[in-house]
């Protein structure tokens, strides 16, 4: 198979993922927000996480300077979230339930899982740039199920039944 984007899109696809939405604060005081499947834990010992934005991003100066971000962990139904915060749109907040915690940055109501982070380290990652965080505040549902991507879209973990 080439090495070309298309057929690398696809060959990626093959690679289920969890669904985030990365949000912060630009530096007027504005929400941000983003859809990102690029997301995981690095270490346990310090609590680190990682995830990567593209170089082109609106808010990609934004994350680079505000010092802080949270990951919200989407759970099953939550598909029309992660569409809106992959669409540029003037407002992707309206209606939406968040709360603030430590460093403003907002924590969406109803996630499967929340981390506030502080960003530790930023590394060049191509026509990306990865951030990593250090986990200052969290929040889980470990009874819930995640929204996951995989071949281009959202798809469902199925259960066995016991």
């Amino acid at each position: 198979m080439e090495i070309n984007q298309q057929n690398l899109r696809k060959a990626l696809g093959c690679f289920a993922t969890g669904v985030t939405i990365v949000t912060g604060l630009g530096d007027e005081g504005e929400k941000l927000g983003v859809t990102a499947s690029s997301f995981n834990s690095v270490s346990l010992d310090p609590p680190l996480v990682l995830f990567s934005l593209n170089r082109r991003a609106y808010s990609m100066p934004h994350f680079l300077d505000s010092g802080h971000f949270a990951v919200n962990v989407l759970r099953e139904g939550q598909e029309e979230l992660a569409s809106r915060f992959a669409t540029p749109m003037t407002d992707k907040w309206a209606g939406i339930d968040y709360e603030i915690w430590d460093f403003g940055c907002p924590i969406l109501s109803g996630a499967l899982a929340n981390f506030e982070c502080k960003t530790r380290y930023t590394y060049d990652g191509g026509d990306h740039v990865i951030f990593v965080g250090a986990i200052e505040r969290m929040r889980a549902d470990p009874h819930g199920h995640p929204l996951l991507f995989f071949a281009g879209r959202y798809q469902s973990l199925v259960r066995e039944k016991a």
